[in-house]
């Protein structure tokens, strides 16, 4: 086997209970539970922040900035990623992926690279995001087909850039903050069914900002209890179908286009008057 593949570590984690606690977690039969980058294995470089949904890579090098995802995907939940920073001092870009084997059993420190380091080791497969998808401010979805193939998507592309992936097995999605990009924010997940499309949720515990890191359009917090829970700026002059009068007109369809349910006590927000459209735009005939 090659000297740089991953060795899973065959050692019990202190806080393993915690851990299975954040990940079985699920709101209702509409949720796929929390999804966040895991702050267990992380490369070098790497710092997260946002409730493990903000990855930053030190600008002052190119590698060393493998991510993962904290639970197993299901096969066709599409990832949402937003690229929020970059250095144009390195060449290259995003490279992304998927792996069989589970962070958590990773030892430490993580290769410096998704491609080669990992994709020449069984159970992972990754290839570089294209340059029309990789530019600052651009929202991508990243997602594994039935057959086993990779896609990428924006608002008006989808490109398949990988095949062969072992989907009889959980998988991981794995994600380089390589090259250009510095700084990658999870904005969560969907998978759509044949009745309903099922969103992933913030992780328990996660108030929606953190004092240390502003993402591009996001304010400093105020305090104040008619703040916005999610902005903490605008005025909370929504009410939600379960009561809460918690958002602002702006961060609306941001919480139900991302989460699909209350910020406060996690119940289901889709009501008719509240849906909004999904932004696929994948022929549904199709089978990706």
């Amino acid at each position: 086997m090659n000297s740089k593949c991953v060795q899973p570590l065959e050692m019990e984690r202190k806080d393993s209970n915690v851990v299975e606690e954040k990940l079985s977690h699920q709101c209702n039969s509409s949720c796929l539970g929390p999804l966040s980058f895991h702050d267990q294995a992380v490369g070098e470089k790497v710092s997260l922040s946002q409730g493990s949904r903000l990855a930053t890579r030190a600008a002052t090098t190119f590698r060393n900035g493998l991510v993962f995802s904290s639970r197993a995907v299901k096969i066709r939940e599409k990832i949402r990623l937003k690229l929020v920073g970059s250095a144009q001092r390195w060449e290259g870009a995003l490279r992304v992926g998927f792996t069989t084997v589970d962070p958590a059993a990773r030892q430490l420190p993580l290769p410096p690279l998704a491609f080669p380091d990992l994709t020449d080791c069984p159970g992972h497969w990754a290839a570089p995001v294209p340059e029309l998808f990789s530019q600052t401010d651009s929202e991508l979805e990243l997602w594994v087909s039935h057959g086993g193939s990779i896609y990428i998507q924006n608002k008006t592309l989808k490109c398949r850039i990988q095949t062969g992936v072992d989907v009889s097995k959980p998988l991981w999605a794995m994600i380089d903050v390589y090259g250009q990009t510095t700084s990658i924010f999870l904005l969560g997940s969907h998978k759509r069914g044949l009745l309903c499309t099922r969103r992933s949720c913030p992780a328990p515990g996660y108030s929606g900002h953190d004092e240390s890191v502003s993402l591009p359009g996001m304010n400093a917090p105020r305090g104040s209890v008619d703040d916005c829970v999610v902005c903490m700026v605008g005025e909370a002059s929504i009410t939600l179908p379960c009561g809460h009068r918690c958002l602002c007109q702006l961060c609306l369809s941001r919480v139900i286009y991302e989460f699909g349910s209350c910020p406060l006590c996690r119940q289901n927000i889709w009501e008719p008057e509240y849906k909004l459209r999904t932004g696929d735009v994948e022929n549904p005939t199709e089978k990706t």
